[in-house]
């Protein structure tokens, strides 16, 4: 098993997209899980489907969950509040770009990294830059 992933995005189609990618990226080799949109099928955060998420990917090696905009975040904290504590340790939210980080994260936790170590990559997308901009 590795560290799982939870992909929370506003949109299903944007989720259940990043969720192909990775799958591909990984291999296959790593748990993810994606929730979008509200209950309704609207656009929004579903704070119960991202339990639901949290919990289909909880091994031993921890989660990493990764949100698209600030109240997917809210979405995401309320969510942890109603895991099991011995599944709420284990779980990280990851302070990253959704989609370059959740790149990073799979790639990472397919080669079996750590919980803290896969959480790292997903933030340190952060600041790789897309364009080489001349000085």
């Amino acid at each position: 098993m590795s560290v799982g992933l939870v992909v929370v995005s506003h949109s299903r189609r944007l989720a259940e997209g990043l969720e192909e990618l990775l799958a591909q990226v990984a291999q296959g080799r790593v748990p993810v899980a994606v929730t979008g949109g509200a209950e309704d099928g609207s656009l929004g955060s579903d704070v119960l489907g991202i339990e639901t998420a949290i919990e289909s990917v909880a091994g031993p090696d921890g989660v990493v969950v990764l949100m698209d905009l600030g109240s997917a975040v809210l979405a995401a904290e309320a969510a942890l509040e109603l895991l099991p504590v011995e599944v709420r340790e284990r779980v990280r939210l990851a302070d990253a770009p959704l989609v370059e980080g959740a790149v990073a994260a799979a790639v990472e936790a397919s080669l079996d990294a750590d919980l803290e170590a896969v959480a790292r990559a997903a933030e340190a997308a952060r600041t790789v830059a897309k364009l080489e901009r001349p000085g």
